[in-house]
């Protein structure tokens, strides 16, 4: 059975502690770097290496502006209240996929508008290259041993030290490998093909809302938040539900015709 108990500081550099969260971040912003360059050499892409460099930093400031707030909107507002500070502690860990999206995609309207690229261009362009910093966010997880999943006898189950000492479902793995790697897989083998605009994004609606949803069942809920309806409903059900309506929504106007 693991017990996670790792440091959460990797390294300091002239006293200053450099966090492990952080790393995986600039894990997920090098590497969507990386496959927005080779997006751009595939032929007819319309994209020049120029374009990509400065296409990541709307997506790294739509990131970590929009996750942290979202967070804060969606399950930290109760800490908020205590300490206003504690909007700023990133390193804490504390980021909402869904207020990333949102913040990704108010980037991605900001980066058409300058390049007369269209919105969902633009969209369908970002959504391969933002799973890496979706894996790499839930190794940051694993590592601050938060998270954690409902008690379980599973063989697999680790024990989370500030959630006592029974194993449970190591959740931040789960969505590591469902809407880290397996997500990755589909959509990127997707988007390899020329696909009509909008369809791209709609199979990552479609496939990360299921994913999560699915790993919502043995997650446990934010303590401060609990279930939102019936035991069983969490609040990233809640906001992942919307997720796959609209996905669906874009695969038919994708495809209607």
């Amino acid at each position: 059975m693991i017990t996670l108990n790792f440091d959460p500081v990797a390294f300091t550099v002239f006293g200053w502690p450099v966090h492990w969260y952080g790393i995986m971040y600039l894990i997920g912003f090098v590497g969507g770097w990386w496959l927005g360059r080779v997006q751009a050499k595939r032929p007819g892409s319309g994209w020049t290496k120029e374009q990509v460099d400065d296409w990541v930093f709307y997506v790294g400031m739509g990131v970590i502006l929009g996750g942290r707030f979202g967070y804060v909107l969606f399950y930290g507002w109760q800490q908020m209240a205590h300490d206003w500070t504690f909007m700023f502690k990133i390193w804490q860990g504390g980021m909402s996929f869904h207020g990333g999206l949102l913040g990704v995609l108010i980037g991605m309207w900001l980066f058409g508008r300058r390049y007369k690229k269209g919105f969902f261009e633009t969209v369908d362009f970002t959504a391969p290259c933002v799973i890496i910093g979706l894996g790499a966010g839930r190794i940051g997880n694993l590592i601050n041993a938060e998270l954690w999943g409902k008690p379980t006898d599973l063989p697999w189950g680790m024990i989370f030290p500030a959630a006592g000492p029974e194993p449970r479902h190591p959740t931040p793995l789960y969505e590591f490998l469902l809407e880290g790697v397996l997500l990755f897989i589909i959509v990127w083998s997707f988007a390899k093909k020329p696909r009509p605009t909008m369809a791209v994004s709609g199979v990552f609606a479609v496939c990360y809302g299921v994913f999560r949803m699915l790993v919502e069942t043995v997650r446990l809920p934010d303590a401060h938040i609990g279930y939102l309806a019936f035991d069983f409903v969490t609040m990233g059900m809640l906001l992942s539900l919307p997720l796959v309506l609209v996905g669906v929504v874009l695969l038919w106007l994708a495809y209607r015709k």
